[in-house]
């Protein structure tokens, strides 16, 4: 993600002016990605899944709720939301998880290296609306629970060992997590209109049973620089965990979150908004505000889950909006990437990569119907650039 940065560096004058003082604070921050040409051009004629995709790219259903997935025994989940990839031998794995209260969960399907499915089972039962959660660097799946008072559940996808609690990850309404390797610690994003966002210091890195809850401490600003305060009961009862530091910068309705290269991404619904935390020099800046669009026509909105590319593309999925996976390029340019189509009531959750990054799995969580049963998961091959 140098590009971004460098290019965040280098900006004067009349950009910065047109979206006020608060851009212009210590370093010289870039404008928020604004409208352009995406490097896969323009979305086409939506093909028999009702998919608008660009030149070179197709989908395939992966799985149905309430139908059998693939030649497989196994029902897929009501509500699919957060989703992530992992490796498996030759092939991969694709996780989601299942957003309603109760039973919530998650599932994982199997892939071989062909992409073929191979195999479909759950990996967690009888927990709470688990919306996002994250990937971790020793692979396993983070499932989070957007309730109050809500647990992450720490998984695995090969559906060998049982699910964890992990309580020292605090108790809130959780949204997503992101793992950062290279300061040993998880990131967390809270879905209440004045949330916050944490990050978890494991005792042992790799082991999540306990550890230290730290909540984001920054001024009121779009940007700025900001640090960390310990959360004096991760426990969250009496008191909020949110309302615990009286320093903590409030987010509006957390909800998706990806760490690459020293940088740490995570989307606002509230005000749809994408923030960047830069994290080596602990400053913080809007990466995108539909309401700083210049000329308006903003086309982002719904702000939801988000993932990267191994280009240093950021996919935003929408919940709401015209239902699109829209992408951020390090040139801070926001492009549509595909549009789905008849499902209006729906929203689009779980983009992630598989392993070599030629498909993207994602999922529009009411499909069709409009309800948590007409959930469909699906596939996109093409020619994402590496």
């Amino acid at each position: 993600m140098e590009r971004r940065n460098f290019l965040r560096g280098a900006v004067i004058g009349t950009s910065a002016a047109a979206f006020g003082g608060t851009l212009m604070r210590g370093a010289a921050y870039a404008a928020p990605a604004q409208p352009g040409p995406g490097p896969y051009g323009a979305i086409r004629a939506a093909d028999a899944n009702g998919i608008q995709l660009p030149s070179g790219f197709s989908s395939r259903v992966i799985a149905r709720s309430g139908q059998q997935v693939g030649s497989t025994s196994y029902t897929w989940h009501n509500a699919p939301d957060g989703g992530a990839c992992f490796a498996d031998g030759s092939g991969w794995i694709y996780v989601s998880n299942s957003e309603i209260n109760p039973s919530g969960g998650a599932s994982a399907v199997r892939f071989s290296s062909a992409g073929a499915i191979t195999g479909a089972y759950r990996i967690l039962s009888n927990t709470r609306q688990n919306c996002a959660g994250g990937k971790t660097p020793w692979n396993t799946w983070l499932s989070c629970e957007e309730v109050s008072l809500g647990y992450v559940y720490e998984t695995d996808p090969y559906g060998v060992n049982a699910a964890v609690r992990r309580s020292a990850m605090g108790r809130f309404k959780h949204e997503a997590a992101a793992a950062d390797p290279v300061r040993e610690v998880i990131y967390l994003t809270e879905d209440e209109s004045n949330g916050c966002l944490y990050r978890f210091i494991p005792t042992t890195w790799g082991n999540l049973a306990s550890g230290t809850l730290q909540v984001l401490v920054a001024g009121s600003g779009t940007s700025g620089s900001f640090s960390w305060q310990n959360v004096p009961d991760p426990d969250g009862s009496p008191t909020t965990t949110r309302t615990q530091v009286s320093g903590a910068k409030h987010f509006n309705g957390g909800e998706g979150c990806h760490y690459a290269n020293d940088t740490v991404w995570f989307t606002t619904k509230g005000d749809n908004r994408v923030w960047q935390l830069n994290l080596a020099s602990s400053t913080y800046e809007l990466a995108y505000d539909d309401s700083l669009v210049v000329g308006g026509g903003a086309p982002l909105t719904g702000v939801d889950n988000v993932t990267g590319s191994s280009s240093g593309d950021l996919f935003v999925a929408e919940d709401g909006g015209n239902l699109e996976i829209c992408i951020i390029t390090p040139d801070d340019v926001v492009a549509v990437f595909l549009r789905v189509n008849g499902q209006s009531s729906s929203e689009i959750t779980g983009p992630a990569f598989s392993p070599d990054g030629t498909r993207l799995y994602f999922s529009s969580q009411r499909g069709t119907s409009g309800s948590s049963s007409g959930g469909i998961t699906y596939e996109v091959t093409g020619p994402f650039r590496a």
